[in-house]
């Protein structure tokens, strides 16, 4: 199951990584001059182990903050899903693939999905002070919404999320649920 969903997790991330390039072609004029699918390639794909000098090497919580950062003034695409992406491997205990005996603690896993969903809604609400939005995904003018990233955003908090509470029924461990107000933006420390 774990390989299942992390497999998953990631091809949602690539999908997502390409549809915030297009929609904010800006931002991948700042990394490369490649289309997004290249650059999506090298990024899922290089030999760089996560590590990215155009964003000081976040990962995790502090990449995705750097998006939302007005002194950042780099491609915002990059940090936000490296920053979901190493958060989704550190919570599988830096795994990609696993064996009959391994373990993943499901708690790392609820609170990854927590996460995601604070993430999601700050690239759905939050703006600059120009009023812009950092990044532009499921808005497209004031009356409509394009709301194929909170699907796919939705899919990797779903599948997460039931490997967490698959593993959290498996392991009699019981999953601390954190009370969250994801209007404040604050990341769960991890």
């Amino acid at each position: 199951m774990a390989d299942h969903e992390i497999r998953e997790n990631i091809q949602s991330l690539k999908t997502l990584m390409i549809k915030l390039y297009k929609r904010n072609p800006s931002e991948l004029k700042k990394s490369t001059s490649e289309d997004p699918e290249k650059m999506v390639n090298w990024v899922f794909n290089g030999n760089h182990n996560w590590n990215f000098e155009a964003i000081n090497n976040a990962q995790g919580t502090d990449a995705i903050y750097l998006t939302f950062s007005e002194d950042y003034k780099g491609d915002k695409v990059l940090p936000f899903i490296v920053g979901i992406y190493t958060m989704l491997i550190k919570a599988h205990g830096g795994k990609k693939e696993f064996y009959l005996f391994d373990s993943v603690d499901p708690q790392m896993l609820y609170n990854a999905s927590r996460n995601i969903e604070t993430a999601v809604w700050k690239l759905s609400n939050t703006k600059d002070s120009s009023g812009k939005f950092f990044l532009l995904a499921n808005e497209i003018n004031e009356k409509e919404s394009n709301l194929s990233f909170e699907r796919e955003f939705g899919k990797i908090i779903g599948r997460t999320d039931f490997l967490a509470f698959t593993l959290s029924e498996k392991t009699e461990r019981s999953i601390t649920r954190i009370i969250q107000n994801v209007t404040t933006g604050l990341l769960i420390p991890f």
